[in-house]
């Protein structure tokens, strides 16, 4: 049996102000592995910048030979270039092939564009590339390099596979089975300065497939930031890769991704169709620095960086309007944390500095979810602030989820995310109204997601991927929505995989970096998808909404606790639906968000005003039999949306919506 329920839109009272749509944005973050996900290369380790194993080898890589006496050893790079080069050697009296190996995962009917930088001993003349089935032993792609002697040189080649190969070895062989040559000192030696393999199809250095569900996503913002901004130095990743220094990222271990830079993230951009922003270093970096960086961005080539840019091949100023000063300094998990005032202080000098070098950006300060360190800011701050950011990770941190909450405490705390952040958004919004001199100011939620648990070791499949998330996630859009006059971005946590809220999935990795499997033990670590998340970030930021409506709802309410009670959030009982309502600029076109966040299905009666004459809505439903589904490389499409049409009678019989439980609809009419 159906519970009742009655929606109301109220149509003829469209909101003053438009809806950015900047409120459906994303986020990037060099954080464990979203960048090796994001990123198109096939190949780990590319400038052996790993350590050496036992034998000599990058431990990135293996040691490939039948030869007794094949020697390896890590040696310094090319001129200009970071990492090390792996030299490898072997004897012309073993007869023998040696080499390097990695495993990798290949398409079939892929090429592959190979790039090398290398020198070798006079005596050896080639050195072959392959791809086999490691299992095997089949050869699935071959290509022979000349080489072209002791100097340092740049080689290029295309690797054609014949068919697909979850479990495959790239390898590059020397042989002395028939070149012959006197063994001496230096005979039979390569050595490798990089090593890179990249998919013919890919869109600069990122997956196609990561482009193109970003593009589903429309996102209208792409944020670069996080926690290893705060040690991140820009010029450290800019202009020629290979000549770029490895960096270990401080925040979250193991290398930065020297490959996706500025220049790259732009680029990226660009082929999304996204606004940048772009958050500066102020936790170990400087004001001038920071200026330096948007120079470099949006300077005339009659600038220092400006014409550095163009030494880079991009001769046009890119225009970032977009910054951000400060990640999170507030924390003591923050390079340069420090107190309210001392940032108060820094950001000044930041802003100063920025502003004086492209007054027409817009600027973004450090927000805590603690008003009082909003406070302290906004009373030294205030006039050189045009948004404050807030991060909103609702799970543990808000309502004190733990691993042991039986579920039927979490579910309801969990979907009560619009609860959670109305009443962080609340507190912010009253600090703002106390003054007139803050009356400019507007929000930028510039992360959040659900994070159930702390965002330390854990295993099993992900909660934040569930249908349950993707039901609390779309209630807190709701909220954005509600709250449109004054957030104007909105940042989900992340983009691709990284930490375990990543909404574009690849691959088979499901737990955090330090537990579950290896990639790749399904068969499928190629597999692009989206979590049930992404499906409905796709559905509200691909409507036409202009302006935001009023809604009354008139349905059954359900309870939650607070838990940890952190920002004291009242855990008044809740409405089991959750409703936002916004028209397009030509007020012609409806479109309803409606949240069940109830365990029982619901007929609600919706009153839409005159688009009730019309008699027809399309509607997109996100459902599943259970609250935990989730989607997986296994079944990518589990949880996605499902469109179909909504008929009722003209003849003044309101549209009834049959919800399903714990489900989302996006309703569409127009007239």
């Amino acid at each position: 049996m159906s519970r009742r329920a009655a929606i109301t839109v109220h149509a003829e009272r469209p909101s003053a102000h438009r809806i950015n749509p900047y409120v459906f944005g994303h986020f990037v973050e060099d954080i464990r592995d979203h960048m090796d996900a994001m990123l198109a290369f096939v190949l780990k380790d590319m400038d052996f910048e790993d350590e050496a194993d036992g034998r000599g080898v990058s431990s990135g890589w293996h040691a490939v030979t039948d030869g007794k006496n094949t020697e390896y050893a890590l040696e310094p790079a090319a001129p200009r270039h970071s990492g090390h080069s792996q030299r490898i050697r072997i004897l012309s009296a073993d007869q023998c092939r040696g080499g390097i190996g990695q495993h990798v995962s290949v398409e079939g009917g892929m090429t592959y564009r190979l790039h090398i930088v290398a020198r070798a001993a006079i005596d050896l003349p080639s050195a072959v590339c392959e791809i086999v089935d490691r299992e095997t032993g089949e050869l699935l792609g071959t290509v022979n390099i000349t080489l072209r002697g002791h100097r340092w040189q740049t080689y290029e080649a295309e690797l054609q596979i014949s068919r697909s190969c979850e479990r495959a070895e790239f390898r590059i062989i020397l042989t002395s089975e028939e070149d012959r040559w006197r063994d001496a000192i230096g005979s039979g030696t390569i050595w490798l300065d990089h090593i890179s393999l990249l998919p013919s199809d890919s869109i600069g250095y990122v997956k196609r497939d990561v482009v193109e569900l970003t593009k589903q996503l429309k996102p209208g913002m792409m944020r670069l930031a996080g926690n290893y901004i705060s040690a991140y130095h820009f010029e450290d990743a800019i202009g020629p890769v290979l000549e770029r220094p490895n960096m270990i990222n401080e925040a979250w271990g193991g290398w930065t991704n020297k490959y996706f830079g500025t220049d790259e993230f732009l680029a990226f951009c660009r082929d999304t169709n996204t606004e940048p922003l772009i958050c500066v270093n102020a936790g170990t970096g400087t004001p001038e620095e920071a200026a330096a960086w948007l120079e470099y961005c949006n300077g005339s080539i009659d600038t220092v960086y400006g014409a550095l840019r163009a030494r880079n091949g991009h001769p046009e100023p890119y225009g970032v309007r977009y910054w951000e000063i400060g990640n999170e300094i507030y924390g003591h998990w923050q390079h340069g944390h420090c107190t309210a005032e001392e940032f108060a202080h820094r950001y000044n000098q930041f802003a100063n500095a920025m502003k004086a070098t492209d007054p027409n950006i817009v600027l973004l300060a450090c927000g805590d979810c603690d008003p009082e360190w909003n406070r302290i800011l906004l009373e030294r701050s205030a006039d050189k602030i045009d948004m404050l950011t807030l991060h909103i990770y609702h799970g543990h941190g808000t309502v004190g989820i733990l691993p042991e909450t039986p579920k039927e405490t979490r579910y309801p705390a969990v979907v009560s995310f619009a609860e959670v952040s109305r009443s962080i958004i609340g507190s912010t919004a009253a600090l703002i109204e106390e003054d007139p001199a803050y009356a400019h100011m507007k929000l930028a939620i510039t992360e959040y997601n659900t994070m159930y648990y702390p965002n330390t070791i854990r295993k099993d499949r992900p909660m934040e991927h569930t249908l349950e998330a993707a039901v609390a996630n779309a209630t807190n859009l709701n909220e954005f929505l509600r709250q449109s006059h004054l957030v104007e971005i909105g940042s989900f946590s992340d983009l691709v995989n990284g930490w375990l809220g990543g909404c574009i999935r690849i691959g088979d990795v499901y737990a955090d970096q330090y537990r579950g499997k290896v990639p790749g033990w399904s068969g499928r670590s190629r597999v692009a998808y989206g979590t049930p998340t992404f499906h409905v970030m796709k559905a509200y930021a691909n409507r036409s909404i202009s302006r935001i409506v009023p809604v009354t709802t008139d349905c059954d309410t359900y309870d939650w606790t607070a838990g940890s009670n952190r920002f004291a959030i009242d855990p008044s009982p809740a409405s089991v639906l959750d409703v936002a309502a916004a028209l397009n600029e030509a007020g012609t076109t409806l479109t309803i968000f409606a949240v069940n966040r109830g365990l029982e299905p619901v007929e609600a009666v919706l009153s839409v005003g005159l688009f009730e004459e019309t008699g027809d809505a399309i509607v997109w439903e996100l459902t599943g039999d259970d609250f935990e589904a989730i989607n997986s490389v296994f079944e990518p499409e589990a949880v996605v949306m499902q469109e179909r049409r909504l008929a009722y009678n003209r003849a003044g019989q309101p549209p009834i919506l049959d919800m399903k439980p714990h489900s989302v609809y996006v309703l569409e009419f127009h007239r």
